[in-house]
């Protein structure tokens, strides 16, 4: 590597950087009054900022603490996976399609939270692995990927928009989870073969 590498020659310091900026956001985001930046589907168009900012809302501190937990998780496994600069901008990219579901749920009239976006950075590590992995990597590629749809399934995004309240105190919307993982998948599909025609 030589001097003038930039941060995007760095396999998973682009990543990194990423989910600092998500946590940092979101701990800002704390302050904030949670009406101006939560998803409501009847200001999305006119508020167009919703398809980002709601996923820096938080509504109870054990709901920030959690999303902030996982999003360490998140970059602990893009790093390890060493994710390349593509696969990171595929993550920021499918940032707002991870809410463009919610559509299909008018009664969700507030939502918030880093849950679905995180949903989405696992997806894009995983097809990272899934396709380019080697040996080990690979494998736990797989693993992830069958552990995700598993979890997605039994979550039932077709069905309730939210789930009832639970241990971290705020209702969940598994629609979320998945739309940011299948958004997080396609555009780091996307992502992939646009890199290798390059």
């Amino acid at each position: 590597m030589t001097e003038t590498s930039g941060l995007s020659d760095r396999p998973g310091a682009l990543w990194l950087l990423n989910s600092a900026g998500l946590a940092l956001a979101a701990v800002l985001a704390w302050w904030a009054d949670s009406a101006t930046l939560d998803w409501q589907p009847q200001r999305a168009w006119p508020e167009a900022w919703r398809w980002w900012s709601a996923a820096l809302v938080h509504f109870t501190p054990m709901h920030l603490g959690a999303n902030l937990l996982a999003t360490a998780l998140v970059a602990a496994y893009g790093w390890a996976a060493r994710v390349p600069s593509p696969v990171a901008w595929a993550w920021i990219a499918s940032w707002p399609f991870t809410h463009l579901a919610l559509w299909a749920k008018p009664e969700l009239l507030h939502y918030g939270g880093l849950s679905g976006v995180l949903h989405g950075g696992v997806a894009a590590t995983t097809v990272w692995l899934v396709l380019r992995g080697q040996g080990a990597q690979r494998t736990v590629g797989w693993m992830m990927l069958i552990g995700q749809s598993v979890k997605l399934l039994v979550e039932e995004p077709w069905g309730a928009a939210i789930h009832p309240p639970s241990e971290l105190d705020v209702a969940v919307a598994p629609l979320a989870h998945a739309s940011g993982s299948i958004a997080g998948a396609l555009l780091t599909l996307l992502a992939l073969r646009l890199a290798r025609r390059g």
